[in-house]
């Protein structure tokens, strides 16, 4: 009789094993490409060939803020086990739904010019129209997110499209072979500092909804309480290391064909200067290989933000949770972005930069709720938080206060110009 309990109960404590190391995967490969969408692809093109080596030291600085900022919302949420708008609306009144506000739509312009770098990679990779491709890329969100079984296929998919992101760019930075002795000293040592370059790196694979995407996976999944705290913080590490990885093999990539003498056009308004880069690089494959990774970090980056987004609509209902209620209000999340694409057209770049920057005045916001709790509402955190954390945090969320600011007028006018 002693056998029977074990026969019975250990396929069940293997696929709870299995369920919470999906999930943990799960919200690291969400993290990591919501991180690495469409506008990080060509701002990341554009400064490699301004500034050549010397932007590894940008991408360096990056990577530090974002383990900052992640490994503070991953243990801080975790050990809560509360959504970010709870815990910060807990200790300052309507703040999370301001919060949510922000976030909500920062998210929504953000995935308009998600989908239109999906439809650019269709466009490259199959020579489809970039707006059907668009299209057809968020119609294929709207299907994982329609599905029952929505949180284990987003997971899966995830996971795949950063492996073979990763994969497929190695290749080309093979392939152009890049001066990695300058790139490796420039990453601690630069020629040049472009505080402006590292705002926007910033601002675009650290704010708005990205900070938040991997932790409340975790919650939805109940990943949550002291006794999960190693590992999060070891899910939260390896999220920033996938994310860094992508970022600096994608840096060197670009660095080979600009270093090769290879002239690529910055100036026109068509100028897409990462294909130019992977075109030059392996010809017709290149730009094929160029459209598989800009697809792949747009349609991730679609299916991040929605979810992401949606699980802010809690702040005003819980009900939003629903599994129903969620899987619908990401479908219609995803089709007014969708909507919006199509009337603004193939590739609203104003509309790009402007996510960007928008979703970096957000961070600082959120981040100075969070640091407010950390040092004087601890006992909403319910355990013991690292002060050494909380100083390292109250340090970014000073310098990105002083990023947004000195870079808001700038942010807005992508919007609205000034009068001639």
């Amino acid at each position: 009789m002693s056998d029977t309990p074990e026969t019975v109960t250990a396929p069940k404590v293997t696929d709870y094993l299995k369920a919470r190391r999906g999930a943990l995967v799960g919200a690291i490969f969400l993290m990591a490409t919501s991180a690495i969408g469409p506008g990080f692809i060509s701002q990341t093109a554009q400064f490699t060939i301004t500034l050549g080596s010397a932007f590894a030291f940008g991408i360096l600085i990056s990577v530090i803020i974002d383990f900052i900022v992640q490994m503070n919302v991953w243990r801080m949420l975790s050990l809560s086990g509360k959504y970010v708008f709870q815990l910060v609306g807990q200790a300052v009144p309507y703040s999370g739904h301001v919060l949510a506000v922000l976030v909500i739509f920062g998210g929504i312009v953000f995935n308009v010019g998600n989908i239109a770098g999906a439809g650019l990679g269709l466009n490259a990779a199959l020579g489809l129209d970039t707006k059907i491709g668009g299209a057809i890329s968020a119609l294929l969100a709207v299907g994982i997110f329609l599905y029952k079984r929505a949180g284990v296929v987003m997971d899966r998919f995830l996971v795949v499209l950063g492996i073979v992101m990763i994969v497929l760019t190695a290749i080309v930075a093979i392939v152009s072979q890049p001066p990695i002795g300058d790139a490796l000293r420039q990453t601690v040592w630069p020629d040049t500092i472009d505080i402006a370059t590292i705002t926007t790196i910033v601002g675009g694979t650290v704010g708005g909804y990205i900070t938040y995407s991997g932790a409340h996976r975790l919650i939805d999944n109940g990943t949550v309480g002291p006794d999960r705290a190693k590992e999060v913080n070891r899910a939260a590490l390896l999220g920033i290391g996938v994310t860094g990885i992508m970022r600096y093999v994608l840096f060197l990539a670009i660095l080979g064909v600009a270093a090769s003498g290879v002239t690529i056009d910055l100036a026109s308004s068509s100028a897409n200067p990462a294909a130019q880069a992977f075109g030059h690089a392996l010809g017709d494959a290149g730009l094929r290989i160029f459209g598989v990774v800009m697809w792949g970090a747009g349609i991730s980056s679609v299916i991040g933000a929605a979810y992401t987004s949606v699980s802010f609509f809690a702040a005003f209902s819980m009900r939003a949770l629903e599994p129903k209620i969620r899987s619908w209000s990401t479908v219609i999340f995803i089709a007014v972005s969708l909507v919006v694409f199509l009337l603004l057209g193939a590739a609203p770049q104003a509309l790009l930069v402007f996510a960007g920057g928008f979703n970096g005045l957000i961070l600082p916001i959120g981040l100075t709720l969070l640091m407010y709790v950390g040092f004087f509402r601890k006992d909403l955190i319910g355990h013991k938080f690292p002060t050494w954390l909380l100083v390292l945090g109250s340090l970014v969320c000073i310098l990105t206060w002083y990023m947004g600011i000195t870079s808001a007028s700038t942010i807005f006018q992508f919007l609205f110009p000034p009068a001639a």
